[in-house]
């Protein structure tokens, strides 16, 4: 099994025995891709379903022949229905392994991805199993009535509500849903119960407390005291008194908590469940008409394939979270002797993000490496020749002396040519130079058995810069917002040893779109990303994984990049795949119009412009329709880099 790094110098690659396995191992596609993605013997990614093997290499020669451009986010819709599929089953079987006297019941928070295309998908498979969704607004209320059919379907209203809000939930109950309303402030109990007099429907009314178990991972703030949502012990005593007073305590149904998202750890989901059912079966001995416990969400991904407690990963499978939520309900309540409720998860992050992959293309390569050398001269800049004796007395025993030197010597170069005292082709020289003494001095560590503080980020520092046809801040913002990591990878050529050190940027103007974390599964992360060599007139694509949760609605216009295109394809079993919906992104008018300009007001003003350059002789009538021709097709055009055929 390969576990090394990358060597870079062809001497090296000559003895390299390369095989696919051993990228599948580089890249750890088997850890993170939850049997969705694999490789196969041709050195392409494969998307899995069905028994099939598609490439999706296939499906970006398919996007071309529909004239969708890179950046693409490619969903694939058989992934959303699997995850749909796993997640109740594996409540189905827990249950019923462990004797529970009730069932499961999932529903989709509309949050984490709220795209018609994903919700619809989830709306139409689920309803099987009964799936509902949780919202937290009226947007996302009206979305969720949209898209749902069945009745008995479970529709969680978490967040504020107003009176409007309540009214459509109610009215949502006369359709046959079971819409519960979480009560977050008590300020909304004095609502709910006036609107459903007023319509004269009974309300499904919820409870969200205030959990003291704190648990691991990114988004811990959720639960203890200085909480945003839920209620306080007292204010859970208020509202129970209320309901008594209004005789309505038969309308409190369901108990809410949310530990966090993204718990890494089993054991705190088990100490927050027990947490849970205690103020479960204290309510009911209130005399409260519960039946329904929600957990929240939690429900980890894993993302760095690591199957570790990091925050990023999470140390238990599937299977094992849906065990251990039934069994602690089951162990806990029936201390207590209260029947067994009915299980719901709001599970989202992993539900949705194996179906996202985002593609983009390579566009350029920047590399820190020497050109080669110019040779001697005898009336060249003392500097000059003093750095090609550092490379002559290079040496393990000297590299840390030469590392100095080095960069005593660039540095004394930079400062002449700012006096002017030497020119701009001697400077070239001597920044070549120091890049030929450093890629020395890194040859030089590699059989080191201690490496040198100063010496150990060197060969970082010198990896190649690849450009992507991407936005981080529209496609992948919480790379860049909090530091998430996502499984990235070629989707191709992976047959051949990937031979550079890379770190990835964006085409945005700005030093914080780029991505220089990466997933390692032995170490947190990796400072660079292990990439093949770029062929001139042959596109290299990049694929981006598990990005289906968030990224999409979290997205901004940095710098105007719109949405990319999107396209949502289905696997057969024969190892064909069908597209099922294209939806072209944001033109240069869209994400204009987003910024409050006019997309026919900024044609009509450069119209202007033009027609003045021609009545003061700058240009021809002829070149004046040219150029607003040019102009209006570029307000049509994509947002992204868009290569000219000719």
């Amino acid at each position: 099994m390969f576990t090394g790094e990358i060597p870079g110098g062809s001497e090296e690659l000559d003895d390299i025995q390369w095989d696919v396995a051993q990228a599948a191992e580089l890249y750890g596609i088997d850890r993170w891709g939850n049997d969705y993605f694999a490789l196969n013997d041709d050195g392409l990614v494969v998307a899995k379903t069905l028994n099939a093997d598609v490439p999706i290499l296939d499906i970006v020669k398919g996007l071309a022949e529909r004239d969708l451009h890179m950046p693409v986010l490619l969903r694939i819709e058989n992934i959303l229905d699997a995850q749909l599929f796993r997640l109740n089953n594996a409540f189905r079987e827990a249950i019923k392994g462990a004797g529970y006297q009730n069932i499961y019941r999932g529903v989709y928070p509309v949050k984490v991805n709220q795209q018609a295309q994903v919700v619809e998908e989830i709306a139409d498979f689920g309803k099987r199993y009964q799936h509902g969704f949780e919202v937290g607004s009226k947007p996302e209320l009206i979305a969720a009535l949209s898209a749902l059919e069945e009745p008995g379907s479970l529709i969680i209203c978490n967040g504020y509500k107003d009176s409007e809000f309540i009214e459509l939930g109610l009215q949502a109950s006369k359709l046959g849903f079971i819409c519960i309303f979480v009560i977050e402030t008590p300020t909304e109990l004095p609502i709910i119960i006036e609107r459903s007099r007023a319509l004269g429907v009974s309300p499904c009314i919820g409870v969200r407390v205030k959990m003291t178990t704190r648990v691991s991972g990114h988004w811990n703030t959720t639960s203890g005291d200085r909480s945003v949502f839920g209620l306080t012990t007292s204010q859970l005593i208020d509202v129970v008194d209320q309901l008594k007073r209004e005789d309505m305590l038969d309308c409190l149904q369901l108990l809410h908590c949310h530990l966090g998202s993204q718990i890494p750890n089993i054991r705190d989901i088990r100490g927050g469940i027990v947490e849970a059912c205690r103020y479960y079966a204290d309510l009911r001995r209130e005399g409260a008409a519960l039946s329904y416990i929600d957990l929240g969400g939690g429900l980890a991904v894993d993302y760095t394939g690591a199957s570790n407690s990091g925050e990023q990963s999470r140390n238990y499978s599937l299977e094992e979270y849906c065990a251990d939520v039934v069994e602690t309900i089951r162990d806990t309540l029936d201390e207590y002797g209260v029947p067994h409720p009915t299980i719901v998860t709001e599970s989202g992050r992993a539900t949705v993000a194996y179906s996202s992959v985002l593609l983009f293309n390579i566009l350029d390569v920047n590399l820190f490496e020497p050109t080669q050398s110019e040779p001697f001269r005898e009336d060249e800049h003392p500097q000059i020749s003093q750095m090609r004796e550092v490379l002559e007395y290079l040496s393990q025993e000297s590299a840390q002396e030469c590392f100095n030197d080095a960069h005593f010597h660039r540095q004394e170069v930079r400062e002449l040519f700012r006096r002017g005292q030497i020119d701009l082709r001697t400077r070239a020289v001597a920044e070549n130079l120091f890049l030929e003494i450093l890629h020395g001095v890194v040859a030089q560590t590699e059989t080191m058995d201690r490496v040198p503080t100063d010496l150990e980020g060197l060969k970082t520092s010198l990896a190649d810069i690849y450009y992507g046809n991407f936005s981080l801040f529209q496609s992948l913002p919480d790379i860049w917002a909090i530091d998430q990591l996502f499984p990235i990878m070629p989707i191709h050529r992976l047959e051949e040893v990937p031979t550079r050190q890379a770190v990835l940027a964006d085409i945005t103007c700005d030093c914080d779109g780029k991505i220089d974390r990466f997933i390692d599964p032995v170490e947190s992360s990796n400072k660079t990303l292990s990439l093949h060599a770029l062929k001139d007139g042959e596109e290299y694509y990049l694929g981006v994984f598990l990005v289906g949760a968030y990224q999409e609605t979290l997205g901004d216009l940095h710098n105007l990049f719109g949405d990319t295109n999107v396209v949502s394809v289905r696997l057969n079993r024969d190892g064909s795949y069908e597209f099922v919906k294209e939806i072209h992104g944001d033109t240069v008018a869209d994400v204009l119009s987003y910024v409050e300009y006019d997309p026919k007001d900024v044609l009509l003003r450069y119209r202007n412009t033009a027609e003045r350059a021609v009545r003061e002789g700058r240009i021809t009538v002829r070149e004046r329709q040219q150029i607003v021709k040019r102009f209006s097709e570029s307000l049509q055009g994509y947002t992204y880099y868009e290569k000219e055929v000719y």
